[in-house]
């Protein structure tokens, strides 16, 4: 195997078992490769996880990192709420039966704006112009929308994979522009509920998650006495990063969360009612997912071994190094039709695809593989089938199953 395999994965006959029955037993339900299986064991421990880390701050789960249909609605029973950006996203989120719903990111249009108004959804508002949409829809409805606004921060969350804060961005409104903006709200058609500040993701520096976090309250702070009325939420964001790669180390969020209990304790008395929430995706379902190809050819070429898939980027982008990283890494990997035997040979395992780009695992240790056998890549519970390029060269969608 390749990478640091997450635990708590069995074996059965020398087999990998996941979720209580083999790849193979899964793939046999499913049909075909490839495959997405989705362990819910894993995420509830995760949730608990979090309760325990966090007590009083709510849970938001960010939808994007997976939205599968059976492991959405099953989420939304156990979050606080459900963060969503797009209309599509809002559509499903309603149909999952989400308790709060909260909708962010940039370019809303006025149709999503009237969903989310007409859902009693919170719009994360982007910009001046996006809130005055949003009233003018609200009015011609005869409704008052939900609004918190979406601030981008002077701070960054350092480490972070993708820095959604600090210095120019398209999301969020300048925190030094708030004030104003909260002001021209007098007399709208808009109830204000809060703030959304996400400073950055994929962090695992515990301490630059910490700090970010007294940031954002004393931030929040300042700008709460301008708001109209005191916030009824914050959302801190999130940034919980998960260890993809050898050497990643987990987060510590007890760490975190002692840090931020701490932090919340000693908040300024504008915020003495305000709730705070954490936005979780990656960090609830990553390690939860695992993606099945089976190996369709082998063969030689300038003396490396190439085991060919039929599944690849167009399913599993982030896997392929096409996601946001600079240099390219392997993500955990291993034969699970073999998975307890020895390794011993260096592979280079590809997908399907007509282009350089679909490379899986590059000189990755595997033991003997051959034709038929299942390729299972793990941490592949997040931003996994519906963040890569599906339609591209005309090839199948994978199946899915939460388990």
């Amino acid at each position: 195997m390749s990478g640091h395999v997450p635990p708590g994965f069995g074996v059965r006959d020398g087999a990998l078992v996941i979720a209580g029955r083999t790849a193979e037993q899964w793939v046999a339900e499913a049909g075909d490769t490839p495959l997405f299986v989705y362990d819910r064991v894993r995420v509830a421990a995760k949730v608990s996880a979090f309760r325990a880390a966090f007590p009083g701050v709510r849970l938001h789960y960010a939808m994007k990192a997976n939205p599968f249909a059976p492991l959405l609605a099953w989420m939304a029973g156990l979050v606080d709420g459900v963060d969503v950006a797009s209309g599509g996203e809002l559509a499903a989120a309603v149909a999952a039966g989400a308790r709060e719903i909260s909708f962010a990111g940039p370019a809303k249009r006025d149709a999503e704006l009237a969903a989310a108004i007409e859902a009693g959804a919170t719009i994360n508002l982007e910009s001046v112009g996006e809130m005055r949409r949003a009233a003018a829809l609200a009015a011609g409805k005869g409704l008052r929308a939900r609004v918190a606004v979406r601030v981008n921060p002077p701070f960054e969350l350092k480490g972070s994979g993708m820095r959604m804060g600090g210095g120019a961005k398209p999301f969020g409104v300048d925190a030094d522009a708030v004030p104003d903006m909260l002001r021209a709200m007098a007399g709208l058609p808009l109830d204000f509920r809060g703030f959304h500040i996400f400073a950055g993701s994929q962090n695992l520096d515990a301490g630059a998650i910490i700090a970010a976090q007294r940031e954002t309250v004393a931030l929040a702070a300042a700008l709460a006495a301008q708001a109209p009325c005191p916030p009824a939420l914050v959302n801190l964001g999130g940034g919980f990063g998960v260890p993809y790669f050898p050497g990643d180390v987990a987060l510590d969020v007890g760490l975190v969360g002692a840090a931020l209990a701490e932090a919340l304790s000693a908040r300024p008395a504008v915020l003495a009612e305000t709730e705070f929430a954490l936005e979780l995706g990656r960090w609830l379902v990553a390690d939860a997912g695992v993606y099945l190809t089976r190996v369709v050819d082998r063969k030689m070429s300038g003396g490396q071994l190439f085991l060919a898939c039929d599944g690849g980027l167009h399913h599993q982008l982030a896997a392929s190094g096409n996601f946001g990283t600079v240099i390219r890494r392997n993500y955990p990997l291993a034969n699970a039709t073999r998975f307890a035997a020895e390794p011993e040979e260096v592979a280079n395992v590809v997908g399907c695809l007509c282009t350089p780009l679909d490379r899986l695992g590059d000189r990755v240790m595997l033991p003997r593989t051959e034709e038929g056998d299942l390729i299972a890549l793990f941490m592949a519970g997040a931003y996994g089938r519906t963040a890569s390029p599906g339609a591209f060269l005309g090839h199948p969608p994978p199946g899915e199953i939460f388990a």
